[in-house]
């Protein structure tokens, strides 16, 4: 059996010490030299041993000023199905809502973007047509919880009301309703998940670590007619969401 990497049983030691109360939230940890003295480490695996336990919630680091102890925060829950896809309204504040917490969010969108190569495969179209880009920040409580970055093609919504996701008098109805508002049934999402790291910006816009685990959903809706009309790529921190898919069972 191979041995454990040094950072991890640092990150088990660590742990430990918060656990025993000798640090409790909100505390400053001491410095990654005088850690890396204590430890007989060192302070490149005090390092990752923090980044690991920062991923994981337990620990928060802040620029400029160290590495605390981390308030406990509640790992929501979000439920990704078929279903809850097709309801009326927002479906992110409706989820917020049944946690008792208020979903908000923030965007930006930019009309006529030309599509990179990967994202103009996802929609079927030539690469660099143009396309409505728009960024997300969804927030709980004011809090962020995931981020996303949606891509229409603009010839699906152009000269209509539902051009721009967030404004005009469809804003905020979501990529299904704004559709149906257009005369365009979205009748099927495709979902590809897999885990990977946040990188600077994603890390700053979410309060992690750079570095920390994030599930990645890339995420596209189809027309009733197979048609591609929006793909995003969806970023969820793992320390602050839990994932859950359901499946529904055909009879």
């Amino acid at each position: 059996m191979s041995e454990q990497p040094p950072y991890l049983h640092i990150a088990d030691v660590l742990r430990r010490r918060i656990a025993d109360q000798e640090w409790t939230p909100g505390d400053r940890l001491p410095s990654r030299a005088q850690l890396a003295q204590e430890c007989g480490v060192g302070e490149a695996v005090i390092r990752r041993a923090q980044e690991l336990l920062i991923s994981q919630g337990i620990l928060e680091g802040r620029a400029g000023s160290g590495t605390y102890v981390a308030e406990p925060r509640e790992r929501l829950r979000m439920v990704r199905s078929q279903q809850r896809e097709h309801t009326d309204g927002s479906l992110f504040r409706a989820e917020m809502a049944a946690l008792g917490k208020r979903g908000t969010w923030e965007s930006r969108s930019e009309a006529m973007v030309p599509a990179p190569a990967d994202i103009a495969s996802r929609l079927g179209i030539p690469e660099a047509d143009y396309c409505v880009r728009t960024s997300y920040e969804y927030l709980a409580d004011g809090k962020p919880v995931l981020v996303s970055t949606s891509w229409e093609p603009y010839s699906v919504t152009s000269g209509t009301l539902a051009v721009l996701p967030e404004g005009g008098p469809y804003a905020g109805m979501g990529v299904v309703r704004r559709m149906a508002e257009i005369g365009i049934t979205v009748s099927r999402a495709e979902e590809r998940p897999e885990p990977g790291h946040a990188n600077a910006e994603e890390a700053a816009l979410l309060g992690v670590q750079r570095g920390a685990l994030v599930t990645r959903i890339q995420r596209t809706y189809y027309s009733d007619d197979g048609r591609p009309v929006e793909t995003a790529d969806i970023v969820v921190p793992a320390a602050l969401c839990e994932i859950v898919y359901d499946v529904p069972i055909s009879r």
